[in-house]
């Protein structure tokens, strides 16, 4: 079997990077995706808010999802559905994809190019390492959106949400408007790690509490959870002592953070950011391997879906250009450093481009700053742009656009976060 393009996974990035890929002239291009129909998580956010940057109005998660749908379709791309890629190689120009489903069993896929789209998943109380038996009524906050909004289950009555990614805020409200009493949002950071908006829309306009620098220290029940202890964390973030209390709650929903879905990347032995968790990746959203492309969360985690499908269409441009044998990434490349306040940047590095046109870097805080500078600076020091931002936070994703006259030269970048 073989593919110009193979893209593996069928959420708003893959969707976008296939369409594009299509668009930009690609012949055959095929979208693998283990779930049952295309969207990806998409459809199970019943919530409005999407589609705001790139469709030019609101709309809810499947709605979304199913225009990059009917555009996937209609752009001729072959899409294979309930199928588990198993490993990706590299053998020269071409690329062996190692998938299965129930029709076909095991299979080779070759393709002149991949691109990288399974998205991320949640972390776990396994990974947060929560003290306490193994009741029921501990869930993530994307389990329970799929228990309540696809398969129409109610998943407590009292509840209490760990962490305050965006996943947990909407979770928290959709609760609410289900007759869920949601006792508080528990953040151990001094800030939150969800967009303002939904602290606004999803706790604050619902009159549920958000407690920062705060954790849950136990949870308790044997069946089902009848409680958890919650405690304040110092700077240190560990609990101080004596500030324990107990909430009796029978629901507690973890929404402590998502991780990059690279288990395939790893595998296939692609340099992998130890601050995103995803490959890294040049302007082109290419990887350490030739040929092999990444784009949306699989890459870091982003903030807005359209972003997302934006960053898949920058990743199906390319590969549709790299089957044409233009190749920017040849030569020396400008690697992109976090400097002070910035947690990471993507992508890490950038190619030097001759002539017009403009190198999008994205970045994150590292924590909240007020009235600041977002300052880019070459290896000597000088000023190559400066930005001024009224707040930046983690929860909110920056976004920066450096020319290419700035890139040609020979040194270095670092991106840093400056108090005025």
């Amino acid at each position: 079997m073989y593919y110009e393009i193979v893209v593996i996974g069928a959420g708003p990035a893959g969707m976008a990077a296939a369409i594009e890929a299509k668009r930009s002239g690609a012949g055959s291009v095929l979208v693998i995706d283990r779930d049952i129909e295309t969207g990806g998580i998409l459809n199970q956010c019943i919530h409005s808010g999407f589609g705001l940057l790139r469709f030019n109005e609101e709309l809810t998660g499947p709605e979304y999802a199913e225009r990059c749908s009917r555009s996937l379709v209609e752009s001729g791309v072959t899409v294979m559905l309930d199928t588990m890629v198993m490993s990706l190689k590299s053998h020269g120009s071409e690329k062996l994809v190692r998938a299965m489903n129930p029709s076909h069993g095991l299979m080779d896929i070759h393709a002149n190019a991949v691109i990288l789209a399974m998205g991320c998943r949640e972390r776990t109380r396994g990974a947060i390492q929560i003290p306490g038996d193994r009741p029921s009524g501990v869930l993530t906050a994307g389990a329970a959106q799929r228990y309540v909004n696809i398969e129409g289950h109610k998943v407590g009555k009292g509840v209490v949400v760990l962490g305050s990614g965006d996943i947990g805020l909407i979770m928290a409200r959709r609760l609410t408007l289900e007759g869920a009493m949601v006792l508080a949002c528990v953040e151990i950071m001094p800030y939150s790690s969800g967009l303002t908006r939904n602290i606004v829309q999803c706790l604050d306009d619902f009159g549920i509490p958000l407690l920062l620098s705060h954790t849950v220290t136990k949870v308790i029940g044997k069946r089902r959870l009848e409680g958890v202890v919650i405690a304040e964390v110092g700077e240190d973030r560990m609990p101080v002592a004596g500030t324990e209390r107990f909430v009796e709650c029978d629901t507690l929903l973890l929404s402590v953070g998502l991780i990059p879905e690279n288990e395939i990347t790893a595998g296939a032995g692609i340099d992998l950011d130890p601050r995103t968790k995803g490959p890294y990746v040049d302007r082109n959203m290419e990887t350490s391997m030739e040929g092999v492309f990444a784009c949306g969360n699989v890459v870091h985690v982003n903030d807005l879906a359209d972003h997302v499908s934006l960053e898949g269409e920058r990743a199906g441009r390319s590969a549709a250009e790299y089957l044409r044998k233009f190749d920017e990434t040849k030569g020396r490349k400008i690697v992109i450093l976090p400097g002070e306040g910035v947690a990471y940047a993507v992508p890490q590095h950038l190619s030097i481009v001759p002539g017009p046109g403009t190198a999008e870097i994205s970045l994150r805080a590292d924590r909240v700053f007020k009235n600041a500078y977002l300052v880019v600076r070459d290896e000597k020091g000088s000023v190559l742009k400066r930005i001024r931002r009224p707040r930046i936070t983690p929860g909110e994703m920056e976004r920066i656009s450096i020319k290419n006259d700035i890139i040609s030269g020979d040194s270095d970048m670092t991106i840093s976060i400056e108090e005025v």
